[in-house]
């Protein structure tokens, strides 16, 4: 599988974004799916995940009510709309997927073995 994230771009403050996330080479319906950020000068983080369909999400606590991940299995695609952006959102995003029915923490990197190539989010305040 050969992720291909798109849909960053430059937002002001309060704003709103929508990123895909579109697989191909193998399909995602059997996937944990996520999608992680890098921060200037922080470490890559967890910002929000779907085990696999079925409507269960998780997020971190920063982007909870803002963010939604969501996904089309049909279309092996996952997306993450994010509203009421802030400048501490701008980052580089990732999206990433797990082996087929790999069980595990959903909000760790350890669980993902294919990374897409980001997309950068910046925020004006």
């Amino acid at each position: 599988v050969q992720l291909q994230a798109s849909g960053g771009g430059l937002v002001q403050a309060g704003g709103f974004l929508r990123l895909s996330c579109s697989a191909s080479g193998g399909t995602l319906s059997s996937s944990a799916v996520a999608w992680f950020r890098r921060c200037p000068g922080k470490e890559r983080e967890f910002v929000a995940a779907m085990p696999t369909s079925g409507g269960i999400t998780y997020y971190a606590d920063g982007v909870k009510g803002r963010f939604t991940i969501s996904r089309d299995d049909a279309e092996n695609t996952v997306y993450l709309q994010m509203n009421s952006l802030k400048p501490e959102d701008t980052a580089r995003y990732f999206c990433a997927v797990a082996r087929p029915g790999q069980l595990g923490n959903v909000m760790s990197r350890q669980l993902y073995n294919v990374w897409g190539q980001g997309t950068q989010v910046t925020v004006s305040s």
